[in-house]
């Protein structure tokens, strides 16, 4: 996959919690572990979890090990932190700076 010439917008961040809209763990509620935002992809805690196996080293001691493998950003929305439901997410100015905030409740986002 070649890569993009500029990056997206990206409006989610580490640590924010979210629900898979699309795909085989629909439903699934996590948080944000990782953002990839050249590829537009988040890795999600207990989201699209796949076995590695792993050799042993001095400071591993190998085996079998359950990763997050990352999903698109499309496939995932914001959880609103005043009602518990899904929203999209918008950007206003306070007190000069940009700040994220629910598109339902028009609550702030950390």
């Amino acid at each position: 996959m070649a890569t993009k010439r500029f990056a997206p917008k990206v409006n989610f961040k580490k640590g924010d919690k979210v629900k898979v809209i699309s795909g085989s763990y629909k439903g699934t509620e996590g948080t944000i572990l990782q953002v990839l935002a050249a590829k537009e992809r988040v890795i999600v805690e207990g989201v699209n979890v796949a076995k590695k196996h792993t050799k042993p080293t001095n400071d591993n001691p190998g085996g079998i090990n359950e990763i997050n493998n990352p999903i698109h950003m499309s496939n995932v929305m914001l959880v609103d932190p005043k009602s518990g439901e899904t929203t999209r997410i918008g950007r206003r100015k306070e007190d000069g700076k940009n700040v994220r905030f629910a598109k339902k409740s028009g609550q702030t986002i950390k």
